[in-house]
C-alpha cells in the first residue's frame, strides 16, 4: 500500500524550458501548496515518472537539483523526502545552548529524556573533567527536537554536585545552560571536535534515520570562566538537519 501523495502537474515536450526544469517547478509547486509537506516522502520514482510523463534520467536530474537547493533530502533505500524546516537553518559558531539557538531561529525546542541519573565517573571521564574516579556524575541523555523534528541525540555528563537536586529537574523543557548559570558556573567556552560517521541502531531509532545514514558527531568539553571543566557532551546530529557556519582566518608570521 502506498500512502505517498500524488504529484500532479504538466510537463510539456517542446516547451521552452527543459523537461527537468519543468519537473522541478511542478514539485516545488506541490510543496508550496502543502500537498507535499516537510518531512513527507515523495512517491516512488517509477510513479513520479508516470505522473509527470518523463524518463527516470530526467526525473533524477530534477531531484538532484532540488537536493542541491535544500528542498529535498535523499535517504538511501527509502526514497526522497521534503526537507524539514530546520534543515534550512544554520547553527552559529558561538557557544549557545540548544534552547538559545532555537529561540534565535524562532523555533520551538523540546527534549525527550532517555536517561537522567547519577552514576560514578569512569577513569576516562574523571580525567576529562579533572575529578576523582568514582565521583558522582549526572548523566543526561536527550533527543533534541525543533518543531517536533528530531535534530540530535545528546549525552551530557557533569558533576552532580554542580546543580542542587539536579535529579529532580524536568529536562524535557529546562535548559541545562540556564541551570548552570543560576548555579554560578556558566560555560563560556567549549573545546569541540566534529566528525562524520554513520548512524548506529540507537541513533537511527531516535533520529528517525535509516541504519548507516550520515550523522555528525560533536564531542565537547565545556569550561567555566575560570577554565574549570564543567561537562562533557557527545552530540549526534542527523546529517541532513545540521549545518555549522564558521569562518577561518589566515595568519602570517
Amino acid at each position: 500500500m502506498n500512502d505517498s501523495p500524488e504529484v500532479s502537474g504538466t510537463v510539456l515536450p517542446g516547451y521552452p524550458e527543459p523537461l527537468w526544469i519543468q519537473a522541478v517547478n511542478v514539485i516545488r509547486g506541490e510543496i508550496d501548496r502543502g500537498v507535499l509537506r516537510p518531512g513527507g516522502r515523495l512517491p516512488p520514482e517509477r510513479e513520479l515518472c508516470q505522473q509527470l510523463g518523463i524518463s527516470r534520467v530526467t526525473l533524477r536530474k530534477a531531484l538532484g537539483s532540488l537536493v542541491e537547493a535544500g528542498v529535498l533530502s535523499p535517504s538511501h533505500g527509502r526514497g526522497w523526502y521534503v526537507a524539514q524546516v530546520a534543515q534550512k537553518k544554520e547553527w552559529p559558531n558561538s557557544l549557545e545552548s540548544f534552547s538559545e539557538t532555537a529561540a534565535r531561529m524562532g523555533l520551538e525546542p523540546h527534549s525527550k529524556v532517555l536517561r537522567a541519573e547519577a552514576t560514578p565517573a569512569t577513569i576516562d571521564e574523571a580525567e576529562q573533567l579533572g575529578i576523582a574516579p568514582g565521583t558522582a556524575l549526572f548523566r543526561l541523555e536527550r533527543v533534541r527536537l525543533l518543531e517536533g523534528v528530531p535534530i540530535a541525540l545528546d549525552l551530557t555528563r557533569l558533576r552532580a554536585a554542580l546543580v542542587p537536586e539536579i535529579e529532580r529537574i524536568d529536562f524535557r523543557s529546562r535548559s541545562l545552560y540556564s541551570l548552570l548559570a543560576a548555579a554560578g558556573v556558566e560555560p563560556v567556552r567549549a573545546d569541540s571536535t566534529i566528525e562524520a560517521t554513520k548512524a548506529d541502531e540507537r541513533a537511527a531509532e531516535h533520529l528517525d534515520l535509516a541504519l548507516g545514514d550520515p550523522v555528525l558527531v560533536m564531542r565537547q568539553l565545556a569550561l567555566s570562566a575560570q577554565q574549570e571543566p564543567l561537562f562533557v557532551s557527545t552530540i549526534r546530529y542527523a546529517g541532513d538537519r545540521y549545518r555549522l557556519r564558521t569562518s577561518f582566518s589566515r595568519s602570517h608570521d
